[in-house]
């Protein structure tokens, strides 16, 4: 069984940038659907998502998607009518076939209270979310959307162990990125692997030139891309 954890972030873009967070989001759901794999948001906070995919060929399926993504269309806010151009950044990151030894004294656990979002009031009452904080590196590690605080913490190590992993990786093998910064760029607007176009319902990937519709991406046809 083969995971992949993509990581999504507003860049550039304000408010709207945020919301294409979950645009980019139910993208990838509906790729993932359409390969019957399964989905599991780690990491859901205003302008930020973490999500693990699982499942056979998940990894060829998005390894494509790091970089910055462009985005031009109206906002759902903008009342003028005006076309907005807004980024995102996405990174992607396998955990490794074998786990780095992490020591728990090399970690400092934060438990708080989620505001809201799956669980309800259970949220509101009880610190079940869960932040790592991986004193040697610095890296540092949300989860939040289990009612459970044992699934939490879980689910945070998981993520913690491939992002330590990803960044050791990158310090000896100069052929991949030393880290996450490297593989999605800067996050601006002319940093950009791709350009979704709402006003022409258009998709273009500026790596290879490959075009397709934005409503055939929406219903899972990302591969087309590729």
């Amino acid at each position: 069984m083969e995971t992949v954890y993509i990581e999504i972030r507003a860049a550039e873009g304000g408010d709207d940038a945020k919301g294409l967070v979950r645009e980019m989001l139910a993208i990838y759901a509906a790729l993932a659907k359409k390969h019957e794999l399964k989905g599991e948001i780690l990491d859901d906070r205003p302008g930020q998502m973490t999500v693990e995919f699982s499942g056979t060929g998940v990894t060829a399926l998005f390894c494509h998607e790091a970089g910055g993504h462009r985005w031009q269309r109206i906002p759902p806010t903008e009342k003028g009518g005006r076309v907005h151009t807004s980024s995102v950044t996405v990174a992607v990151l396998s955990p490794p076939e074998l786990l780095p030894d992490v020591q728990p004294k090399d970690i400092e656990e934060t438990l708080y209270r989620k505001a809201a979002g799956n669980g309800g009031q259970n949220n509101n009452k009880t610190a079940t979310a869960c932040r790592l904080h991986h004193l040697p590196t610095g890296i540092r590690v949300e989860c939040c959307t289990e009612r459970s605080q044992h699934m939490n913490r879980e689910l945070a190590m998981r993520l913690l162990k491939a992002r330590i992993h990803d960044q050791l990786q990158g310090a000896v093998d100069g052929a991949r990125a030393a880290d996450r910064k490297k593989q999605i760029g800067a996050g601006y607007r002319g940093d950009k692997i791709r350009t979704y176009r709402e006003q022409d319902d258009r998709v273009k990937d500026h790596r290879n030139n490959k075009k397709t519709s934005l409503s055939n991406v929406r219903r899972g046809g990302l591969e087309v891309l590729f």
